[in-house]
């Protein structure tokens, strides 16, 4: 194999392959892309056995033909540092050579033959196709609240509704629940799965394109995801999280009679201050709303205190205080695009929400107080 690449799109390209590769394994090919270059185009594929990758891209110029099967933390950084704007990749047997300037790497592999297949996207099974910009903040305003490695396992992951055109995506760390709803420009039937974060993770670096088509088909066990933005193409199969998600509907508060509408910035940024004297322990921030005013006020001991003020001339309601973790009231106005948002309460040990339109719901649990 020899081929000569564009060198910070061979970069951007691995560092994406690069995610999906083992890195805690007793087997050394799982920590390993294997790269085929054929029909003037290059193809990287990895897998850890339960997300696997296959992506092509076309700003190379192939000379000779071939394959080779090679760690993937090396390779990534040896191209990372290659500062020429192209670099030359040649196999020889089961070693790379990396030529860039007057720079030349040979990183030892291992036989191509012995990397675990990846899935080729299979076109007949598409269940429905959305753009990439439409299927970005879907996964952006969901997958911030998922479960880290939670007991629950069925929450260690996003839940993907679709009915039809429709489509949710939800996420709980069971502290805190977001929903995001949008809408795919082709769909038949109704589908619902629970898909890894690291799976989503993946899949929106693949969303670099806003106007790329993306083409979605789930079966029984897994998801399959093709982008293409007219040049590169990528294809991405996971293995989707077994059990069964929360009814969320349930958790959504229905009686909520305290409203207020907020500029997401102002309130983004009064948050951020109150927050800057709370720790580990005192992680709160309390709410005051009152006389058309919020005060937003924060202790940490042996640190000190903040107070915040912010006018409120549409607050709709009786007094309340009420108390959140900061952090994740900052989580969500972050991936909020509008410039203004809802914030809806009903008692100080009740959920408050956020709402942007119909697209965004996001319910947090209050903390105490006292």
């Amino acid at each position: 194999m020899k081929v000569i690449c564009d060198q910070s799109a061979l970069a951007e390209a691995l560092g994406i392959v690069g995610g999906v590769v083992a890195t805690r394994t007793p087997t050394p090919v799982l920590t390993c892309i294997k790269i085929n270059a054929d029909d003037g185009r290059l193809t990287l594929a990895a897998t850890d056995k339960e997300v696997g990758l296959r992506l092509v891209m076309d700003q190379v110029e192939v000379d000779q033909p071939g394959e080779t099967l090679i760690p993937a933390d090396k390779l990534i950084q040896i191209i990372r540092e290659c500062q020429e704007p192209t670099v030359t990749l040649e196999s020889e047997k089961q070693a790379l050579f990396i030529r860039s300037g007057e720079s030349t790497f040979k990183v030892y592999g291992f036989d191509p033959a012995e990397a675990p297949p990846v899935k080729v996207f299979d076109e007949s099974s598409v269940d429905c196709e959305i753009s990439a910009g439409d299927l970005q903040v879907l996964i952006t305003r969901s997958i911030f609240a998922a479960a880290d490695e939670h007991s629950r396992y069925a929450i260690n992951g996003v839940l993907l509704e679709r009915k039809g055109k429709n489509i949710n995506m939800i996420a709980t760390d069971g502290r805190r629940l977001a929903v995001a709803s949008g809408s795919a420009t082709t769909g038949n039937g109704d589908s619902s799965c629970i898909v890894p974060s690291k799976a989503l993770g993946i899949m929106r670096r693949l969303l670099r394109n806003d106007d790329a088509t993306v083409r979605l088909s789930i079966d029984d066990s897994q998801i399959h995801v093709h982008v293409d933005d007219g040049g590169n193409q990528a294809s991405l199969s996971s293995t989707l999280v077994e059990g069964r998600f929360p009814p969320f509907e349930d958790v959504i508060p229905k009686d909520q009679d305290k409203r207020v509408v907020f500029n997401r910035d102002t309130l983004r940024a009064a948050v951020r201050q109150a927050a800057l004297l709370t720790n580990e322990d005192s992680r709160s921030v309390r709410m005051h709303f009152q006389n058309k005013q919020l005060v937003l006020t924060s202790h940490a001991p042996e640190m000190g205190e903040a107070e915040v003020h912010l006018d409120l001339p549409e607050y709709e309601g009786e007094e309340i205080e009420i108390g959140f973790n900061p952090n994740y009231l900052s989580d969500a106005l972050k991936v909020i695009d509008e410039d203004q948002v809802i914030f809806e309460m009903k008692a100080s040990n009740k959920p408050g929400v956020i709402r942007t339109g119909k697209e965004f719901t996001y319910v947090l649990m209050p903390v105490n107080l006292s």
